[in-house]
């Protein structure tokens, strides 16, 4: 059976294609993905953190499974620590032995030393290699099962020295079949596109160490073979790791604390990372809370004199606003925008222009921070931005590559809907005029119905109105996020709730308040006249527009014919 692997620098994650759903699965090894519920806001419970702790004594059988004729046969003994119990290593004291990632030095550093364990050094390949190793050791142990064809997703522009790094590696572990795909397709075929044609898309990788803005083209032979063309790309050393220690920063200033990154004195190095943790945290959970209160502190007499006299708060809360301000203050929507227009530079020297972008994909943990979604939903339409998996798309798309299953037709993502309002309660009703996984393009009459006019004011209707909603469900076994019209975070699935418990577990997206008038109605419609006078027909068009078709079948007119009213997702 193929597997697929997304070696991330901040995660890793490990799937595999599933016959019978005929859709990838995430593997979740508890012994080192992360865990699920408690503090964990974002619920990415399948993905392994891309830590290696050497271990400063390797058992007998350990060092004999090193020798060449058993190590692409057996895994004995243990080599290293890696995903969250490595973290947990080393929580309070970083030792010589852990690296937490390895993937940025992999390509162009691999001779770098990155560790120590007794009297032994690792360099960046050492530790690729032990990490591999117990993380396919950790399959074999989870399902039983050996992977021996493995396709393993690349940044985009890759050095060839880092996908021969890797090969070298996984052949050594005995892996007899590695394949490679670029990210960018990989994030396109697990957010579901169908790449037959040549398709231009933007791929914002935004995770924990870094921001990657690139522009590609995608053809169906390069598809064939896991590659891309990149038009264009920008990036900026910003990311999820950075953004806590700025806002650490920020909460020691307010605090009275003066801890530094990189103090000499123990006690402050401890405290330091104890705060930046809890500033993740905090981080994290106003995507989706109000506010939240900062309560991890030192002890007082590592306050400033001054403050110790004067007396200041344990605690402090931290607001959504107070997140975007230090990230406004830090220079990282400067840096999105900055991004945006070198693309655009960039684009213009080949004839190119952003507006022909067909669909943007958010991949990484960082996209989720406020603001980011919504400077591209400005930018290209809520219609193009594909932002629901952050986690998952690249390992969904690379295992969907491994099955040779990505030769789908496009479909719809959500649900769309138009709303209307019971006339004795005024509660909003939803009609769903295009269901979740909908092929397109469809007929033009794919929905088709006769309706009455409200008249919901009790006079004549003189213009007839329809709001086009985006529906997001819950759906078992899943969780996706996805924003409101205010820009709010919210959290579809999953084992805890997002901000507040979203009704009947759906969020509504209005699309279309603006501009909601599908026709004018001449003579004006009456209140007393419940028959129906209007025949609508909706259709999705090759380019995901929702199309309308109204006919008035008291005059015999029609008044709108295959008009698009909004772009689908």
């Amino acid at each position: 059976m193929p597997w697929a692997m997304d070696l991330g620098t901040t995660n890793t994650a490990i799937s595999r294609w599933d016959e019978a759903s005929e859709r990838p699965r995430l593997l979740e090894m508890s012994d080192i993905c992360r865990q699920a519920g408690g503090e964990n806001h974002l619920e990415a419970p399948r993905l392994i953190p891309s830590a290696t702790h050497v271990l400063d004594d390797i058992s007998f059988w350990g060092r004999v499974a090193t020798w060449p004729m058993f190590r692409k046969r057996v895994f004995w003994g243990q080599h290293a620590l890696i995903g969250r119990p490595a973290l947990d290593a080393n929580d309070s004291t970083v030792q010589p032995n852990f690296v937490r990632s390895f993937k940025g030095h992999l390509g162009h550093a691999p001779f770098r030393i990155l560790a120590r364990a007794g009297q032994q050094t690792y360099t960046t390949r050492d530790v690729a290699r032990v990490f591999l190793r117990e993380l396919l050791s950790e399959v074999k142990r989870t399902t039983g099962e050996r992977i021996r064809e493995l396709v393993v997703t690349t940044p985009v522009e890759s050095f060839e020295s880092y996908r021969a790094e890797v090969l070298q590696i996984l052949k050594r572990l005995g892996v007899r079949r590695v394949r490679f795909i670029d990210e960018p397709v990989a994030a396109a075929l697990g957010y579901g596109l169908s790449l037959r044609q040549n398709r231009l898309v933007l791929v914002v990788d935004f995770g924990g160490g870094t921001l990657d803005l690139a522009l590609v083209m995608m053809t169906a032979k390069d598809v064939q073979a896991g590659r891309c063309e990149v038009v264009a790309k920008e990036g900026r050393q910003i990311g999820g790791n950075l953004v806590d220690r700025w806002l650490l920063h920020e909460f020691c200033q307010q605090l009275d604390f003066e801890l530094a990154e990189d103090a000499e004195e123990e006690g402050n190095k401890f405290w330091y990372r104890l705060m930046l943790h809890e500033a993740c945290r905090v981080k994290e959970a106003v995507f989706f809370k109000d506010k939240v209160d900062f309560n991890l502190t030192p002890p007082e007499e590592m306050r400033s004199w001054d403050a110790q006299v004067r007396g200041a708060a344990d605690t402090l809360e931290v607001t959504k606003q107070t997140l975007v301000e230090i990230l406004e203050r830090n220079g990282l929507y400067q840096a999105l925008e900055d991004c945006v227009q070198g693309l655009t530079q960039q684009a213009e020297l080949q004839n190119i222009r952003l507006d022909e972008v067909e669909d943007v994909l958010m991949v990484g943990g960082s996209t989720l921070l406020p603001g980011v979604y919504q400077h591209f939903e400005q930018r290209f339409g809520r219609g193009r931005v594909r932002a629901f998996q952050p986690f998952e798309a690249v390992a969904y798309g690379a295992t969907a590559f491994s099955a040779d299953a990505f030769q789908q037709s496009d479909y719809i993502v959500h649900d769309y809907a138009f709303v209307t309002y019971d006339p004795k309660t005024h509660e909003p009703q939803y009609t769903t005029v295009v269901p979740r996984g909908t092929r397109f393009p469809t007929p033009t009459d794919f929905w088709k119905r006769r309706l009455v006019p409200t008249c919901s004011l009790g006079e004549p209707e003189t213009v007839f109105k329809l709001v086009i909603c985006e529906v997001g469900r819950q759906l078992e076994g899943e969780r996706r996020f996805s924003w409101d019209k205010d820009g709010n975070l919210h959290k579809l699935g999953g084992s805890q709730r997002g901000n507040g418990d979203l009704k009947d577990g759906r969020l509504v997206v209005p699309l279309n308040e603006s501009s909601p008038t599908l026709g004018y109605l001449k003579p004006p419609h009456s209140p007393s006249d419940r028959k129906p006078r209007l025949e609508i027909s909706f259709g999705i068009n090759a380019e995901r527009w929702l199309q309308a078709s109204v006919f008035d079948l008291q005059t015999k007119k029609l008044l709108m014919r295959e008009e698009p009213v909004v772009k689908l997702l």
